[in-house]
């Protein structure tokens, strides 16, 4: 008989994972450099991250079947040959001094790998984690959110010390280690197969398994009103999310008066919060629902949005902004439950990978919108207003979603009835 794999262990290799590709937040610790050696201008050098950001999301959703078909080690030594072949190139692209190289590896291919990684232990742990789905994707996305704050700092010592190419090469060989190595011990869980004591709990009633609203695949799924419902909610919190990460700190300055080192530190920890948000969010998603989870993100950046503006007080500035990264992060690490709760785990991480075509629009469309009204405007308050406005409409997706679920769970219960007669 074959031996169960240990659940904390596949959840370990998850952050294994994205610890590694979540480091492609830490981009801008290459900007300087990369501007400095080769005289680029920061709109050139910027534009290697929004590619690796845009094919993360593209491959999220093409390669999602290919995640579903092969399981999560092949699908993660897939990204780990990516996303290395990506680091290890950009670090030839800067010995050339390659712009449309860096493009190439960092930037296409170091952005299929970020999307495969992200997507490929999300399905499995949802699986191996019954009673604790938010708990268990939280952890995982949680690991991406950290991986800035760890890596920045050896980024750039790196960097100072061997340059800029070799920091690539290391950083791309050890990230392929940790990823390849990672993936090998990914796998689903046994067919049936429940926690130690979980069976006899829901076999004595004292616990109950919830029942998944559907069980669809994919191409099922994006047919639904509810697909298309989570697709907005998570757009609308990421671009507003987005939109504020990329003006933090002139934001802070104009508004809070604050000072730029003040507003440098604050900075990094939002990158804390963002992180925090991700474990802490989702894990109480376990307990409240995650359609009341969305619900309180969009209920708390409304009056957060609204009152910043107002917030000429430094500490209560930064309060509301961690209190909108917390969400930031929370809608990240919510969505993979979410889409197990509404469609199943059949092809969990392929409808995944299709809602993260949000995130990818999301990412272009944030700070180009945050710029164009500061430019339009002379003032972030303005778009600050505009946020507000976005989040009542996610406010008020987020109650139609329910509406959605009540439909189906009257249908499913009809249904069951007509099957127990």
């Amino acid at each position: 008989m074959q031996k169960v794999k240990n659940r904390w262990l596949i959840a370990a290799a998850a952050v294994g994972i994205h610890i590694s590709i979540g480091s492609v937040y830490a981009w801008s610790v290459f900007t300087k450099p990369l501007i400095k050696q080769f005289g680029w201008n920061t709109k050139q050098v910027s534009l290697t991250f929004s590619l690796a950001i845009l094919f993360l999301g593209l491959s999220a959703a093409f390669l999602g079947h290919f995640v579903e078909k092969h399981g999560p080690r092949k699908s993660g030594m897939l990204s780990a040959f990516f996303f290395g072949i990506g680091m290890l190139g950009a670090g030839l692209a800067v010995k050339l001094g390659s712009l449309p190289f860096l493009y190439l590896f960092y930037g296409v291919l170091g952005g299929i790998g970020l999307g495969v990684g992200y997507i490929t232990p999300v399905s499995s742990l949802v699986k191996w984690f019954p009673d604790r789905r938010g708990l268990a994707t939280g952890l995982a996305i949680m690991g991406f959110g950290f991986a800035a704050m760890i890596s920045s700092p050896i980024m750039a010592r790196l960097i100072e010390s061997v340059g800029i190419a070799s920091t690539f090469l290391i950083l791309g060989i050890v990230y392929f280690i940790v990823m390849f190595g990672s993936a090998q011990y990914l796998s689903a869980p046994p067919e049936g197969w429940m926690p130690a004591g979980f069976k006899e709990k829901v076999d004595s009633g004292e616990k109950k398994i919830q029942q998944d609203l559907s069980q669809l695949t994919a191409n099922e799924a994006v047919k639904t009103r509810r697909f298309w419902y989570l697709w907005i909610m998570l757009f609308i919190n990421v671009t507003c999310g987005i939109a504020i990460l990329s003006v933090a700190s002139p934001m802070a300055q104009e508004i809070a008066k604050m000072t730029p080192l003040a507003a440098a530190t604050m900075v990094g920890l939002l990158g804390l919060f963002n992180g925090l948000g991700r474990i802490g969010w989702a894990s109480f998603s376990d307990y409240i629902g995650r359609p009341n989870t969305y619900t309180t993100f969009f209920v708390l950046q409304i009056v957060a949005y609204f009152l910043i503006p107002q917030s000429t007080n430094a500490l209560l500035f930064q309060l509301l902004l961690f209190l909108i990264l917390t969400c930031y992060g929370g809608g990240f690490a919510s969505i993979p439950a979410y889409i197990g709760d509404l469609f199943g785990t059949k092809q969990l991480g392929a409808i995944h990978g299709y809602v993260l075509t949000a995130w990818s629009a999301a990412g272009l469309a944030g700070p180009i919108f945050a710029a164009w009204v500061r430019d339009t405007t002379k003032s972030y308050i303005g778009t600050l207003y505009v946020f507000v406005g976005l989040f009542i409409v996610a406010l008020f997706v987020s109650l139609l979603i329910r509406l959605d679920i009540k439909r189906l769970q009257t249908v499913n219960q009809q249904n069951q009835l007509d099957i127990a007669r």
